[in-house]
């Protein structure tokens, strides 16, 4: 049984969200924080930025993986999807073509 189109939709939609903004996170606070301030060795729950970002970036290539194999994407936009969730700002540009594209 396939999942209805929308539902899809919604699931890459969220993931590109929360991986962009995790992104946003890790490169204007983590970064900042540990390599100009050195802060991330007193507040260890810093840690947990790079590691969410690296288990939200898993679920979001599986998500543009979904989504591209449903929707028929050739190969070369799965792979744009895919890289937009490393580049600031293009997983919400990403997300916001695809939607329009195909809801």
């Amino acid at each position: 049984m396939t999942q209805p189109s929308t539902a899809v939709l919604t699931r890459f939609r969220l993931m590109a969200i929360l991986c962009g903004v995790n992104l946003l996170l890790l490169i204007f606070g983590y970064m900042p924080a540990k390599y100009l301030f050195d802060a991330v060795e007193t507040n260890k729950w810093l840690i947990s930025i790079p590691i969410a970002h690296g288990y939200l970036y898993i679920v979001y290539i599986l998500t543009a993986l979904q989504i591209g194999v449903q929707k028929k994407m050739s190969l070369p936009i799965i792979l744009a999807l895919i890289a937009a969730g490393t580049l600031p700002f293009a997983s919400f540009l990403a997300e916001r073509r695809i939607v329009k594209k195909y809801s």
